[in-house]
């Protein structure tokens, strides 16, 4: 296949299919857009079903969560009446799939399709590898004639093209696209304890770092659980983890590693910034204001203790997963509001990218990647989406009536109220891994949330919540640190070792700092250890990568 910048042909092309202008005959890798691609292979209406006019069969590989064989999922057993595509499956374990992936490639014994992989089994250099070597099929092009749902979500959102190119100009694999009310999180956002906040007479959350600090204070000291013992521990985490970029903020960074901030690329733990926010974490440390078990105890003890009533703020994706509280009553914990600091007066919110990239890729075993690329286009949109996270009607739900004359959708007979993800994971792989599609927040209206039953009243309280808290406090300020890119393979080369040891080190010594094991007096000596590791070196392979990224159109 001829090598053509993906950018460059789709913004040559408007993206559209409708605009390439090719006839509907032939896309620059010779595949038909309608007709019979380069192996005879008769090719249905593209957007349409079916995919191919006769039965062909295609072989997928993906990682197993153990809930359902993937050839007794509804969804792969639709997907094959609706497109004539009969696939044979491959699922190794999700615990082993990186390893069994390893190798397939290198025994050559791939799948036609790998499906449900992500970054840390289809690797950003594998693919470039396997890309370059010919096992793995460029997309580019085949995008442009065969996807119209994922081309008019390239030129509605530029940045994903860039982040799923690689630097030789082609598409490898196919992302996850998240949107929706918490699409933006990078991880679970901090929660205040509202019983807390209440009991304190809080009427306004934190915005410095003074202000949190003297909270925090109150938290420790004014028996907020009310059992007249000194039990209260203000803040916690499991190794910071968690906290860290939203604290980390309030010092004017989003994360401990390279970090872009107008253009520039740094690396943040040896930046005055960092130093800040260590010695400011070292205070809460040694005033038991942040939890002295911090680095020790598991998320278990976390969830315990805020079970218990002890903790003040904590991180989790929802707040009720900590407090064992219910979804109506985790509506009083408000979300952490973005704290600014003397060192930085702006307020700003990790972000995440909203991508996850390599779920999706082809082999040059392939007998029709057109075919294979046409079949996938489906669950970027609304309606594919939809099933794909819920499966056709009939499996896991089905239309009913309520009183009220309306079609609404409720759960099938026999699956478990008490647990629907478990009957959902039977249905679709979309279960514990990443897989290809994009989320449409707004098609809701169109495809409503499953109910138990037909007069049930669908309580959007807690997502309404959750909406307007993302709204107020991260939405406004959000920054993503540093986009997704590709690295060369030679700069791959040059900084895989020095990341390893960098990123030891680091954890390492900020453990320290905040519990005070190495003081803060000895900041020159540590940056002048990560200095002695290649760490500039490190930062201009990654300047070098951001600046291709950033000038490509």
């Amino acid at each position: 296949m001829k090598k053509t910048n993906v950018l460059v042909g789709l913004l040559a092309c408007g993206v559209l299919l409708a605009a390439c202008g090719s006839g509907g005959n032939t896309d620059g890798s010779g595949n038909a857009s309608n007709g019979s691609d380069n192996s005879g292979i008769e090719l249905g209406t593209v957007g349409e079903f079916p995919v191919v006019k006769e039965t062909l069969s295609m072989t997928m590989m993906g990682p197993g969560t153990g809930m359902a064989e993937w050839k007794d999922m509804a969804v792969f057993q639709s997907m094959a009446e609706k497109t004539n595509i009969d696939l044979t499956f491959t699922t190794p374990p999700s615990a082993d799939f990186a390893t069994k992936l390893n190798l397939a490639f290198a025994s050559g014994d791939l799948p036609d399709i790998l499906f449900g992989t992500d970054t840390n089994s289809l690797t950003p250099a594998m693919e470039m590898d396997y890309g370059n070597q010919g096992i793995l099929v460029p997309l580019e092009d085949l995008i442009q004639e065969n996807m119209p749902n994922f081309s008019k979500i390239l030129e509605e959102n530029p940045d994903i093209a860039k982040s799923i190119t690689t630097p030789d100009g082609h598409i490898y694999s196919l992302p996850m696209i998240h949107r929706g009310e918490t699409a933006i999180w990078p991880r679970g956002p901090l929660w205040y304890n509202g019983e807390w906040l209440e009991a304190l007479d809080v009427k306004e959350l934190p915005k410095t770092t003074d202000e949190f600090y003297d909270l925090l204070v109150r938290f420790r000291d004014e028996d907020p659980n009310g059992n007249g013992k000194q039990d209260e521990i203000p803040l916690t985490d499991v190794k910071m983890d968690s906290t860290r970029p939203w604290l980390l903020a309030a010092f004017g960074l989003t994360d401990r590693t390279i970090e872009e901030i107008d253009g520039k690329v740094v690396y943040a733990p040896i930046t005055e910034n960092y130093k800040e926010f260590v010695t400011y974490m070292n205070k809460l440390y040694s005033e038991k204001l942040l939890d002295p078990e911090v680095y020790s105890q598991a998320d278990e003890q976390k969830k315990a203790k805020g079970q218990n009533n002890q903790i003040g703020l904590f991180p989790d994706w929802f707040s009720f997963f900590t407090t064992g509280r219910t979804e109506k009553e985790s509506v009083m914990d408000p979300m952490f509001y973005p704290l600014t600091s003397e060192i930085n007066p702006d307020r700003i919110s990790p972000a995440s990218t909203r991508l996850g990239r390599a779920t999706f890729a082809i082999t040059s075993d392939n007998p029709s990647p057109a075919a294979a690329l046409r079949w996938v286009d489906y669950f970027y949109s609304p309606e594919g989406n939809d099933f794909l996270s819920v499966g056709p009607e009939g499996t896991f739900w089905e239309y009913a009536e309520n009183d009220k004359g309306e079609q609404v959708r409720v759960f099938t007979e026999g699956v478990d109220l008490e647990n629907t993800e478990e009957s959902r994971a039977k249905v679709t792989p979309n279960y514990g891994i990443t897989v290809p599609t994009m989320a449409f927040p707004d098609s809701k209206a169109d495809f409503p949330p499953v109910i138990a039953n037909a007069n049930d009243e669908v309580d959007t309280t807690f997502n309404d919540f959750l909406a307007a808290e993302t709204q107020e406090k991260i939405e406004p300020f959000a920054k993503v640190t540093f986009p997704l890119l590709y690295l060369t393979t030679e700069e791959s080369d040059k900084v895989r070792d020095v990341a390893t040891d960098l990123k030891t080190y680091v954890e390492q010594m900020e453990a320290k700092f905040i519990t005070g094991v190495e003081p803060i007096e000895n900041w020159d000596k540590y940056v002048q250890t990560i200095e002695s590791m290649g760490v500039e070196d490190y930062v201009a392979i990654h300047q070098q990568a951001y600046d291709r990224w950033a000038s490509t159109e």
